[in-house]
């Protein structure tokens, strides 16, 4: 089996890849651990055997990788999920706590006493490699159980990989009751080696550069266009995302890698307020909004939750690609809320600057 740093170089010779010095340093720590991973797996599942209950499950110590956006990270962890010598799962932080929560809930309903263990063991029965896309915690529920959640799993042997944003001593940053969710990133320290992806270069970004944003009218060619470049940012993915949000379920119908695409009404046409764009900002790093309306009385609920997320995502620094029946200006030109209006239109045009967000770090 080749290690990744073989895998990399290969990539870069037939222009797949382009090489990245800040890349190239972090592939030494995946070379280890697929060595890890490798042996632990070899004869009767060796160091990770329960035969007899000789041997308890050892989790090799994983990676957690933190930087900005565009830099690779999601890239690196694919190719390593892509060749793992054990069986693995890679899926995204939110995606993976929604699946949690539901499990306990349904344990709850059988009348289990630790909801938690069902959900560890069942985990554990499956596979030996965990790959998180994009660790970040939003969600008071999620940050309350994550401690124990870990923990169990590294116990039977399951070892875990993960992107993010944010250097671990960030994560629930100012969340409510945080000093109960310290002891998580106590464990991270210990159970992940923590590596700063420092590079200079925002692929996601560049990909991007010189290429219109914000597209309107409406048809058949804005649309395909659009398609084009969700097919070239994501590989035509079409999985979702769902992020809990104060007990309810804010859906992205499509994403992958930090990249969401949906409509207008998907976001703006539910009952959605400023929490619910705020966990979709702080989940994603470049949204695609498709079919913008003309706004004004007949929709003013609607326009009004549109001023709202443009809000986030600006304040977040959340790329965004758009197609509208019109140009920023003239989209809302009647009825209460046009002067509010104006900010937001501003705000769409600046957001349509090729530099605009390059340097943003989450």
């Amino acid at each position: 089996m080749n290690t990744l740093t073989q895998i990399y170089t290969a990539r870069v010779a037939d222009g797949t890849l382009r090489a990245d010095p800040a890349q190239e340093a972090i592939l030494p720590l995946f070379d280890r651990l697929h060595a890890e991973l490798s042996t632990a797996s070899m004869g009767k599942r060796g160091l990770l055997s329960l035969i007899g209950g000789r041997k308890k499950p050892t989790a090799a110590k994983g990676l957690y990788i933190w930087g900005g956006v565009g830099r690779g990270k999601s890239m690196l962890m694919d190719l390593f999920h892509e060749h793992s010598p054990v069986p693995s799962r890679r899926v995204h932080f939110h995606a993976f706590m929604q699946e949690v929560q539901s499990q306990i809930f349904e344990a709850r309903k059988k009348g289990v006493s630790d909801t938690i263990v069902p959900v560890i063991d069942k985990v554990a029965a499956d596979i030996r490699l965990l790959c998180f896309d994009e660790m970040q915690i939003t969600d008071i529920a999620d940050a309350m159980i994550v401690g124990r959640l870990f923990e169990g799993l590294f116990a039977r042997g399951v070892t875990v990989v993960t992107t993010s944003n944010r250097v671990p001593d960030d994560l629930y940053k100012n969340g409510l009751n945080r000093q109960l969710f310290l002891p998580f990133i106590d464990i991270i320290k210990d159970k992940l080696e923590v590596h700063h992806l420092h590079s200079p270069v925002d692929y996601r970004q560049g990909r991007l550069t010189g290429t219109p944003v914000y597209f309107s009218p409406i048809n058949a060619d804005t649309r395909a266009t659009i398609d084009e470049i969700w097919n070239d940012l994501t590989g035509a993915a079409t999985e979702s995302l769902t992020i809990r949000v104060k007990g309810r379920d804010v859906v992205l119908p499509k994403f992958h890698n930090g990249i969401a695409r949906a409509t207008f009404w998907d976001l703006c046409g539910q009952m959605f307020g400023p929490g619910d764009y705020l966990a979709i900002a702080d989940a994603v790093k470049l949204l695609i909004i498709e079919d913008i309306p003309r706004l004004g009385r007949g929709n003013f609920n609607e326009a009004k939750r549109f001023v709202t997320l443009v809000d986030a995502l600006y304040e977040a620094k959340v790329r965004v690609v758009a197609s509208a029946v019109d140009e920023p200006e003239s989209l809302y030109i009647e009825g209460a809320g046009v002067f509010e209006f104006e900010r937001t239109a501003s705000r769409l045009r600046e957001m349509q600057d090729k530099d605009w967000a390059k340097d943003a770090d989450a």
